[in-house]
């Protein structure tokens, strides 16, 4: 059995007067955060409040960095050179440092949005690229990843000394292969199955696929997308089953 899982959340994905997710909902229910940096969503005032956020709340930030486009929130792919990846990187999660520094806290990992996450995980020039960013910007760096942890950006990152961290994704369906199964429209989460899931990792490794089986994954932290419609009903429920099987709701530690 597994004792201890990390609870994480994208956030700060919000833009001006466009409101993206249930930050406040989440954020106590969350041990880790992944916030936006301006390139897919999120911009300066609202990258500091979650940060102050997620101070109140005990909750260590990471950057969520993507491509370019925040029309599309990040979703679409882009021909992207090796040397852009490394900029975008360390464009992004400096930002991010920076606003972090204002309050007296550390980047604690790094985990890449959308397209940028689709192209990494069979690109390995570019992968290598953004393992380089991610090495050189923390003295301890981590990289967020769903599990498997087996893609180009994950063995790229292990090949710089970077710690990995697995996901799984309770609120997400799985195919026989492990992969997810992405929506293309969000819609209300099945509480009863995201707490099975998790219990089932959390007591045996392994989460149900589409077609009933059961797969093995390497994962030390669970992603809620917060930005459901019934995201806190989940963690809320996700947290009070962890409690119940005594496994400890912590962040990985560097």
């Amino acid at each position: 059995m597994i004792t201890s899982m990390d609870i994480n959340c994208d956030m700060g994905e919000s833009f001006g007067n466009w409101v993206m997710g249930n930050d406040e909902g989440m954020m106590s229910l969350i041990t880790t955060a992944n916030v936006a940096c301006g390139f897919h969503a999120g911009d300066p005032l609202t990258m500091l409040d979650t940060i102050k956020m997620a101070k109140e709340n005990n909750v260590v930030v990471g950057s969520h960095p993507g491509l370019p486009d925040l029309l599309g929130f990040g979703r679409r792919t882009m021909n992207i050179t090796p040397e852009d990846a490394f900029a975008y990187t360390v464009y992004q999660t400096g930002a991010l440092q920076a606003a972090l520094k204002t309050a007296g806290m550390k980047l604690h990992h790094v985990k890449p949005h959308g397209a940028l996450y689709s192209v990494l995980r069979t690109d390995e020039a570019l992968a290598s690229a953004v393992a380089d960013a991610i090495s050189l910007l923390t003295d301890n760096p981590m990289l967020y990843w769903p599990a498997p942890t087996d893609a180009a950006m994950p063995v790229a990152a292990r090949k710089k000394g970077i710690r990995v961290v697995g996901e799984i994704y309770p609120d997400l369906q799985y195919a026989a292969d492990g992969t997810l199964v992405i929506q293309r429209e969000k819609h209300e989460t099945d509480v009863d199955f995201a707490v099975s899931q998790v219990k089932r990792y959390v007591e045996t490794g392994k989460v149900e696929a589409i077609d009933g089986s059961l797969v093995t994954l390497d994962a030390e932290a669970l992603c809620i997308h917060g930005d459901g419609p019934n995201a806190t009903d989940v963690g809320t429920a996700i947290q009070l089953a962890l409690g119940e099987i005594g496994c400890e709701i912590v962040p990985v530690t560097e």
